[in-house]
Protein backbone atom coordinates (compact mmCIF):
# COMPACT_ATOMS: atom_id res chain seq x y z
CA UNK A 1 0.00 0.00 0.00
CA UNK A 2 2.70 2.25 0.88
CA UNK A 3 4.02 1.87 -2.94
CA UNK A 4 1.05 2.86 -4.35
CA UNK A 5 0.68 6.15 -2.43
CA UNK A 6 4.01 6.95 -3.22
CA UNK A 7 3.79 6.16 -6.90
CA UNK A 8 0.80 8.64 -6.78
CA UNK A 9 2.59 11.13 -5.24
CA UNK A 10 5.12 11.28 -7.85
CA UNK A 11 2.32 10.99 -10.36
CA UNK A 12 0.72 13.64 -8.46
CA UNK A 13 3.89 15.70 -8.55
CA UNK A 14 5.05 15.11 -12.14
CA UNK A 15 1.10 15.90 -13.39
CA UNK A 16 1.44 19.57 -11.46
CA UNK A 17 4.85 20.27 -12.87
CA UNK A 18 3.52 19.31 -15.97
CA UNK A 19 0.66 21.64 -15.70
CA UNK A 20 3.05 24.72 -14.25
CA UNK A 21 5.14 24.53 -17.30
CA UNK A 22 1.96 24.35 -19.21
CA UNK A 23 0.48 27.93 -17.64
CA UNK A 24 3.81 29.29 -17.89
CA UNK A 25 4.26 28.40 -21.99
CA UNK A 26 0.51 29.63 -21.85
CA UNK A 27 1.15 33.06 -20.55
CA UNK A 28 4.07 33.91 -22.87
CA UNK A 29 1.63 32.47 -25.88
CA UNK A 30 -1.27 34.17 -23.92
CA UNK A 31 -3.38 31.68 -24.92
CA UNK A 32 -6.68 31.88 -23.79
CA UNK A 33 -7.99 28.36 -24.55
CA UNK A 34 -4.67 26.70 -22.74
CA UNK A 35 -5.14 28.89 -19.76
CA UNK A 36 -9.24 28.28 -19.31
CA UNK A 37 -7.90 24.58 -19.30
CA UNK A 38 -5.82 24.93 -16.94
CA UNK A 39 -7.68 27.16 -14.87
CA UNK A 40 -10.67 25.76 -12.35
CA UNK A 41 -13.75 27.86 -12.43
CA UNK A 42 -13.54 29.29 -9.18
CA UNK A 43 -10.00 30.58 -9.77
CA UNK A 44 -9.05 33.69 -7.55
CA UNK A 45 -5.99 35.40 -9.12
CA UNK A 46 -3.68 37.68 -6.93
CA UNK A 47 -1.70 39.95 -9.00
CA UNK A 48 0.99 41.84 -6.35
CA UNK A 49 -0.43 45.22 -6.93
CA UNK A 50 -3.50 43.48 -4.95
CA UNK A 51 -5.34 43.44 -7.93
CA UNK A 52 -7.59 40.50 -8.13
CA UNK A 53 -9.65 38.67 -10.71
CA UNK A 54 -11.56 35.79 -11.27
CA UNK A 55 -11.25 33.51 -14.16
CA UNK A 56 -13.14 34.75 -16.58
CA UNK A 57 -10.76 38.38 -15.73
CA UNK A 58 -7.62 36.34 -15.55
CA UNK A 59 -8.46 34.88 -19.24
CA UNK A 60 -9.52 38.15 -20.55
CA UNK A 61 -6.89 40.79 -19.21
CA UNK A 62 -4.28 38.05 -19.78
CA UNK A 63 -4.71 37.73 -23.11
CA UNK A 64 -5.92 41.31 -24.59
CA UNK A 65 -2.75 42.13 -26.30
CA UNK A 66 -1.89 45.17 -24.49
CA UNK A 67 1.06 43.16 -22.34
CA UNK A 68 3.66 40.77 -24.81
CA UNK A 69 5.78 38.58 -22.48
CA UNK A 70 9.02 38.28 -23.80
CA UNK A 71 10.34 36.12 -21.32
CA UNK A 72 8.66 34.09 -18.15
CA UNK A 73 11.15 32.07 -15.28
CA UNK A 74 9.96 29.77 -12.79
CA UNK A 75 13.07 29.90 -10.77
CA UNK A 76 13.32 27.75 -7.62
CA UNK A 77 10.29 25.90 -7.78
CA UNK A 78 8.82 23.86 -4.74
CA UNK A 79 5.73 21.66 -5.44
CA UNK A 80 4.35 20.07 -2.08
CA UNK A 81 0.80 17.75 -2.58
CA UNK A 82 -1.18 17.41 0.13
CA UNK A 83 -4.13 15.35 -0.42
CA UNK A 84 -6.27 16.59 -3.43
CA UNK A 85 -4.11 20.24 -3.38
CA UNK A 86 -0.65 21.47 -4.38
CA UNK A 87 1.39 23.93 -3.05
CA UNK A 88 3.45 25.66 -6.12
CA UNK A 89 5.98 28.18 -4.97
CA UNK A 90 8.59 29.78 -7.07
CA UNK A 91 10.69 33.22 -8.04
CA UNK A 92 8.81 35.21 -11.11
CA UNK A 93 11.41 36.90 -13.37
CA UNK A 94 10.01 38.44 -16.17
CA UNK A 95 10.48 40.45 -18.83
CA UNK A 96 7.63 42.34 -21.07
CA UNK A 97 6.20 45.00 -23.24
CA UNK A 98 3.85 47.26 -22.03
CA UNK A 99 2.51 50.91 -22.54
CA UNK A 100 5.23 50.45 -25.66
CA UNK A 101 8.01 49.97 -22.90
CA UNK A 102 10.22 47.14 -21.94
CA UNK A 103 10.03 46.33 -18.06
CA UNK A 104 10.96 43.59 -15.70
CA UNK A 105 9.73 41.85 -13.63
CA UNK A 106 10.62 40.06 -10.23
CA UNK A 107 8.09 38.77 -7.93
CA UNK A 108 7.41 36.01 -5.52
CA UNK A 109 4.29 33.05 -6.77
CA UNK A 110 2.44 31.36 -4.48
CA UNK A 111 -0.56 28.77 -6.18
CA UNK A 112 -2.38 26.34 -5.07
CA UNK A 113 -3.25 23.67 -7.40
CA UNK A 114 -6.85 21.74 -6.56
CA UNK A 115 -7.02 18.06 -8.37
CA UNK A 116 -10.27 17.69 -9.76
CA UNK A 117 -11.51 14.49 -11.45
CA UNK A 118 -7.51 13.18 -13.13
CA UNK A 119 -6.65 16.99 -13.82
CA UNK A 120 -4.95 19.25 -11.46
CA UNK A 121 -6.16 22.75 -11.88
CA UNK A 122 -5.12 26.06 -10.96
CA UNK A 123 -7.52 27.33 -8.29
CA UNK A 124 -5.53 30.56 -6.95
CA UNK A 125 -2.39 32.47 -7.05
CA UNK A 126 -0.69 35.17 -5.09
CA UNK A 127 1.93 37.35 -6.33
CA UNK A 128 4.54 39.23 -3.54
CA UNK A 129 6.59 42.09 -4.78
CA UNK A 130 10.39 41.64 -3.99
Amino acid sequence: MTLNRDHAATTDYEAVAKNVEAFRLAQIAADPKALGALCADDLSYSHSSGFLEDKAAFIANATDGKTEFLSITYKDPTIKIVGPAAIVRFHWLAEMMTGGQKVANSLHILMNWLKQGDDWKLLSRSATKL
